[in-house]
């Protein structure tokens, strides 16, 4: 015992050093944790106990599936519904299907070739939402499509976790009963999540303690219920109710159970909807780290050094594969959906990296006897390599864009877009040009109609494009970002341009262009920083939007009218609470249907 304590105090400090010097290099932190194993395990053989370090990292899977089920929020999907859905799909077909070929080409077996083609097909949730979040880009078009895209492969992931168990023995058989074990198991947990954790989550909220001992609860119920599925539905079918007589073979198709990560990922995605998710959250992601990375550090610690001779081809290939192929696959896919080439390419090239679910996936595989440790090996390496090579994409992704733009033309060919993807009538003037219609930007429409003033919207998002030219709103299919969008506008005759996108360059060209050709009219750009906001000034700006200060201000000014009348309070409550019901029926967090106003 003393032995597995100073192991896991080693792992800890190490970890802590390596992830330090990684943050400094502005590295994400789970190539930081496997070079923490190698060092370690390999390179010093520091380690002795790796069985039991082993045997805690399962415990790391289950807490990070079930965080990762815990925030799984469909409600992000809804504006990019189809792309997430149908073009999730076919990205993840095609990225299988061309990474079996390569493997099976390459002489893998066909089992370790699934695995491989598995491994590079998903892209990582956890790194990607943690660097967009940092560049506050999760709510842009870009962000929200490359969500849809890992909300899709997590979904993905946790199916083929659940298939890849019975891949020794596969058959019709054993992945119907499987898929039947699987509709029981999601039936429980819907009927659990509605009927009996609401009215014990709510009781147990009275106490802090009491609700994070409930949460884990749940999580370790289900991961029990999940791994026993099986041999409960033998006892079931025992009782004398139901009195069946089941053969030998069906019993043991019926026996094996899921694992204890599928259970935990169920458990979160039970209580995601409750009002104290946010909460629950909070309380197991210092858990869920802690385990997480003694998983990521097992990864490091089973390395093999000696297999890199025989790995190396793969391994440049593959890397090769995800950060050229995989990009290049998804901006097809995002451009058959209409989506401009710059939201193409910025939403493909944050996706060029394997998941923690390859690492999960493969790490089972090695338990079951799949795979080999060079493809285990194989999967850890490119792990490090293309989550490593992703902060940098995404941190640079707009410069890269900037310098590839003129070879990204040919993506404009691709889809079904035609001129129909913009409605400008004939000989009207414009007085002002909105660009992104988004929350800030359904407030402005609505002001603006008060006023009396023509209106022309300019929009990336094809699906809001399409909702405003089937209400006969002003308005073109584009990206601020393109000069030839920028001359097609009317910006020599607007009297005022007011953006709503908060990307410094795009903004910058939109000023200048604006300025180019009318000095009269009036500039109102956004920004997230106050840095930019500065610089947008000093390039002619009228006004820059900064929406966390307006926010501030705005509650400020409610704070003065409010002192001492709370009938006012209570008015302005009521008017802000038929105001978000009324934009929820009309397009849910940013309304786009403008039949009430236009």
């Amino acid at each position: 015992m003393e032995n597995i304590f100073l192991d896991i105090g080693l792992i800890i400090i190490v970890a802590t050093i390596v992830g330090y010097l990684a943050r400094l290099l502005k590295q994400p932190l789970i190539p930081a944790y496997i070079l923490t194993g190698l060092i370690i395990g390999p390179l010093l053989g520091l380690v002795e106990d790796s069985n039991m370090i082993l045997t805690l990292s399962e415990i790391g899977i289950a807490f990070l599936l079930f965080v990762v089920g815990l925030e799984l929020n469909l409600k992000k999907l809804r504006d990019v519904a189809s792309i997430s859905i149908f073009g999730g799909l076919m990205q993840f077909v095609l990225l299988f299907a061309f990474g079996f070929l390569i493997a099976a080409t390459l002489g893998f077996l066909t089992i370790e070739a699934t695995y491989v083609a598995l491994i590079v097909a998903f892209s990582s949730t956890m790194v990607v939402v943690k660097l967009l979040s940092d560049k506050r880009e999760l709510d842009t078009l870009h962000g929200r499509i490359i969500i849809g895209f890992l909300l899709m492969q997590d979904l993905i992931a946790i199916v083929a976790l659940s298939i890849l168990t019975t891949l020794n023995n596969f058959s019709m058989a054993i992945l119907v009963i499987a898929l039947l074990k699987g509709v029981i198991l999601l039936s429980v947990a819907v009927i659990a999540s509605k009927f009996i954790l609401p009215s014990l989550f709510k009781f147990a909220a009275k106490s802090q303690e009491l609700l994070f001992l409930m949460a884990l609860t749940t999580c370790f119920f289900s991961s029990i219920f999940a791994n026993y599925i099986g041999q409960i539905i033998i006892y079931v079918f025992k009782i004398p109710f139901f009195n069946f007589v089941l053969a030998d073979s069906v019993l043991n198709l019926l026996k094996p159970g899921f694992s204890i990560a599928i259970g935990a990922f169920i458990a979160g995605v039970s209580i995601a909807n409750l009002p104290y998710n946010v909460e629950i959250i909070g309380k197991v992601k210092p858990l869920k780290d802690f385990f997480a990375t003694i998983f990521f550090v097992s990864l490091g610690l089973e390395l093999l050094l000696g297999e890199m001779r025989t790995i190396l081809v793969p391994l440049i290939i593959f890397t090769l594969f995800v950060i050229i192929f995989k990009p290049l696959l998804t901006m097809v896919i995002c451009s058959l959906f209409n989506y401009k080439k710059r939201t193409s390419f910025l939403s493909s090239i944050s996706l060029a990296q394997v998941s923690e679910f390859s690492l999960i996936i493969v790490a089972q595989g090695l338990i079951l006897g799949h795979i080999s440790k060079g493809v285990f090996s194989l999967t850890i390496l490119l792990a490090i390599i293309t989550i490593a090579l992703t902060s940098y994409l995404i941190q640079f992704d707009n410069s890269i864009y900037v310098k590839l733009s003129v070879f990204l033309q040919i993506f404009e060919k691709i889809g079904t877009r035609t001129k129909k993807m913009e409605y400008i009538p004939e000989d009207k003037k414009t007085d002002i040009i909105l660009c992104g219609y988004n929350r800030i930007g359904y407030s402005i429409v609505r002001t603006v109609q008060k006023m009396k003033k023509s209106l022309l919207i300019v929009d990336f998002n094809p699906d809001v494009i399409k909702r405003l030219i089937a209400r006969k709103v002003p308005c073109i299919y584009g990206d601020i970002g393109d000069s030839e969008i920028l001359e097609r506008i009317g910006l020599n005759k607007a009297e005022m341009v007011i953006s709503t996108v908060p990307e410094e360059q795009d903004n910058l060209l939109l000023i200048k262009k604006t300025k180019d050709v009318n000095k009269r009219a009036l500039i109102f750009v956004t920004a997230n920083q106050v840095d930019e906001a500065l610089t947008l000034y000093d390039a002619g700006a009228d006004y820059v939007i900064l929406p966390h200060l307006l926010g501030g201000d705005h509650v400020s000014i409610l704070l003065e009218d409010f002192t001492g009348d709370i009938n006012k309070i209570l008015e302005t409550k009521l008017k802000h609470i038929d105001e978000l019901h009324r934009r929820r029926k009309l397009g849910r967090e940013h309304p786009m249907n403008l039949n009430h106003n236009v």
